[in-house]
């Protein structure tokens, strides 16, 4: 039982709230707006694993990388993390393309 996984997917998850950050995308934008949406994304997709493993499509996968703690049978601890990161992955992702866009718009179109 090793935490290199976890502690990959936590260092990941750090690197988002810096880049959240400096550019302002997602939680430094508004953050209980930012909370609800990665909520309802974590549900979301912890719904979907946890229907998966009911029907048996899902299972946990052996391997020394991970600490071995379930939150549920086949549900590894590491699932949660990785699916926060990519929740968050995805806002800062999509609001940092919104930026992109508007600031490339604004310099084809100048205010007048």
């Amino acid at each position: 039982m090793t935490f290199a996984y976890l502690l990959t997917l936590l260092v990941s998850l750090g690197a988002m709230v810096l880049l959240d950050r400096r550019f302002r995308l997602f939680f430094w934008r508004g953050p209980k707006r930012a909370a609800i949406v990665l909520g309802a994304g974590l549900v979301l997709f912890l719904a979907w694993d946890l229907a998966g493993i009911g029907l048996g499509i899902f299972y946990r996968g052996e391997t020394t990388l991970m600490t071995g703690l379930q939150l549920a049978p086949e549900l590894p601890l590491e699932e949660f993390f990785f699916l926060a990161f990519l929740c968050y992955l995805t806002m800062n992702a999509v609001q940092g393309a919104r930026l992109l866009r508007d600031a490339r718009t604004a310099r084809v179109r100048p205010h007048r």
